[in-house]
């Protein structure tokens, strides 16, 4: 595998059962990188471990003044010198190359876990903790995957090296190979204490990290009730809980690493000392200690890939732990079959059993909820995105929740693929990536639906203005404009008519839209609601929305109530005979009755007379002008619908 290969065409099937399952399982996803890597770690070490040879018997020439065998040794040192550093080069970079390729393979099955769990996967998993598996937790599991094979190269070299030393010389190769399992194993003890201060610190990390995205995420809201301090001091104490943790975690791998040089260095000692007596004593030669000498310090080497591997088990383990367990998450319980066969997606009704909400095939029907929460999460089961264990039910329940079925059949049996195909949900808050529009809008389609089409029933005339007029590019053609990160550079109602134009071109089946207006002024609403009929004719289409507007042009209303349906009528209709209807769609509560509170009416009248002082700003369309009307009847007692009237008159005649 080469990094010129990535992405993965398909990442596999991850052993999530555990951290370390999920660990063997990656580095057995690329064992063609790691024998590389191992071949040539051990051509490495074995290189550099048989350069104290090359200088022992260069020593000895020297000691026997033998000129041949001196420039044999020069000779066996340039050779040796050459593979190290062919082999260290190679090393690096397939070493680099299985750090990558395991950090990506992560990445794209996090990528693919996100895209099937959808809204869901915040709602079981904390946004900390999938920030941090994303992001540090993948570096660190690489890291881990990578010094496995360095780890393989530096245990065989050691092993090797024990025995031919025993061969060599065996006074002083037993006493080596005697000592280098002590080293090796004099570290363990405090691996668990190291892991605990580790495991501690990341810990402390993630909840530093969660803390810090709801704080970004609701600054505008804390800067509006001065609760940003607050959040921000309880940031400052959790970056220091982190920060004592990380230097309680280095103290513990810095007394490990102490270790690690403090007892090889006893043992050079040792073997220099012993090493001494005997060629005072005629039963070695000199040149044969200087070749142990310089065995036992490259044993130093081997011995820090040993803690090496410690120290990347050590932060990797809670990582993987982290990683397998978002992975595993499932969309929800596998159904009896096969959930596997492909095949076109079923039409039909749009029906949830839960709360009882139907959505006739081929209609525009508005569902109107008093609590914002409820309708997201109905929203999210008519996709198929929620399940028992996260609040399935719209009322917030977690007890048995029978799927939704589309044409009689369960979506969440359904693969999911089709199952994407089939019904589309956007939800109140749609993410616009950076790029060009054309690169936003193109998405997987039908293609019955054009761009052109769907920006214009979005009513994106002065978006794709604004994108043509700020291009950097100085390009007249608005599909090649960039838009910036999260569209930042568009007010919210433009960013929400793109993403509308972008739900509306995959033409799905069944599309649900959660609010797809709440940003957007009454004339541009009504606009909208105009060509979202036309444009969706023949196709069903869910709007949740509480704009009379909205409400007025679709085909049939639904009321919910306490995550079940209440009635079932056209706007017109339950808006009269429906009082806690009326009091949603017209925001009173229910100890304001409708036409018993003075002020309610005066700001009706107060809202009324804005709404007419900005026909008489614009050019007067006698049309729109009888929409706008039809439109207050609704909401408005009928005196004031007479003094519209009677205003519209006066208007008429002055135009």
């Amino acid at each position: 595998m080469h990094i010129r290969d990535l992405p993965f065409a398909d990442p596999g099937r991850p052993d999530v059962r555990s951290g370390p399952r999920f660990l063997l399982w990656l580095g057995r996803s690329q064992v063609g990188g790691q024998a590389k890597a191992m071949f040539w770690g051990t051509v490495n070490m074995a290189s550099v471990a048989l350069f104290p040879l090359a200088a022992g018997l260069a020593v000895q020439a020297v000691v026997d003044r033998s000129g041949a065998r001196l420039a044999l040794a020069a000779g066996l040192m340039l050779l040796l010198g050459t593979v190290m550093a062919l082999a260290d080069m190679m090393l690096h970079r397939v070493s680099v190359t299985n750090w990558i390729t395991a950090a990506a393979r992560v990445q794209q099955l996090l990528a693919r876990k996100t895209a099937e769990l959808g809204a869901t996967l915040t709602r079981r998993v904390a946004a900390g903790e999938v920030v941090a598996v994303s992001t540090g937790d993948v570096e660190k599991i690489g890291w881990f995957v990578e010094s496995v094979s360095r780890f393989m190269a530096a245990l065989l070299t050691t092993v090797v090296l024990c025995v031919s030393l025993t061969i060599y010389q065996p006074v002083l190769g037993l006493v080596i190979a005697a000592g280098v399992p002590v080293l090796a194993l004099a570290v363990l003890p405090l691996l668990p204490h190291a892991t605990r201060r580790a495991d501690e610190q990341r810990e402390k990390a993630g909840r530093a990290t969660e803390l810090a995205s709801d704080t970004v995420a609701g600054l505008r809201v804390l800067r509006g009730i001065g609760g940003e301090e607050l959040f921000l001091s309880r940031y400052r104490r959790a970056s220091q809980e982190v920060r004592t943790a990380a230097v309680r975690s280095a103290r513990m791998w810095a007394l490990i690493a102490a270790v690690q040089v403090v007892l090889p260095g006893l043992l050079l000692i040792a073997v220099v000392w012993y090493g001494v007596r005997l060629v005072q004593e005629g039963r070695i030669e000199v040149g044969e200690l200087v070749t142990v000498y310089g065995v036992v310090s490259f044993l130093l080497l081997p011995l820090r890939q040993f803690e090496e591997i410690a120290q990347a088990y050590a932060f990797s383990r809670p990582s993987a732990a982290r990683a397998a367990r978002v992975l595993g998450l499932e969309r929800v319980a596998p159904p009896d079959g096969d959930r596997e066969a492909s095949g076109p997606g079923p039409r039909g009704d749009l029906y949830d059993p839960v709360s009882g909400l139907l959505a006739p095939t081929g209609r525009l029907t508005a569902v109107v909820c008093g609590d914002p929460d409820a309708a997201g999460r109905l929203a999210d089961r008519l996709g198929g995105h929620a399940d028992g264990s996260t609040g399935g039910r719209a009322d917030g329940s977690t007890e048995g929740t029978p799927s939704v079925l589309l044409g009689g059949v369960a979506l969440d049996g359904l693969p999911l693929d089709v199952a994407r195909e089939a019904v589309l949900v956007q939800d109140k808050d749609p993410v616009l990536l950076s790029g060009t529009l054309a690169e936003l809008l193109d998405v997987p389609s039908s293609g019955a639906v054009t761009a052109e089409a769907a920006l214009a029933a979005a009513q994106c005339e002065d978006v794709l203005a604004s994108l043509t007029r700020s291009s950097a590019e100085g390009s007249d053609d608005p599909m090649r404009a960039r838009i910036t990160e999260r569209g930042r550079s568009l007010s919210g109602g433009q960013r929400q008519r793109l993403a509308l134009a972008r739900s509306l071109i995959t033409d799905p089946e069944a599309l649900v839209l959660d609010e797809p207006t709440a940003a957007v002024d009454s004339h541009t609403e009504a606009r909208i609601a105009d060509g979202l009929r036309h444009l969706r004719a023949g196709r069903t289409t869910v709007v949740f929305t509480c704009s009379p507007l909205l409400l007025d042009r679709a085909d049939r209303v639904v009321f919910v109530q306490e995550g079940r349906v209440a009635t079932v009528g056209a706007h017109a209709d339950l808006v009269r005979t429906d009082p806690a209807y009326h009091a949603v769609v017209t925001r009173r509560t229910d100890e304001e009755p409708d036409g018993t509170n003075e002020e309610n009416d005066k700001a009706d009248t107060k809202a009324l007379d804005m709404e007419l002082a900005g026909f008489e700003k614009a050019d007067f369309d006698r049309a729109d002008f009888e929409k706008a009307v039809a439109d207050v009847a609704d909401v408005a007692d009928v005196a004031d619908v007479a003094d519209v009237a009677d205003k519209g008159e006066q208007i008429g005649e002055t135009a």
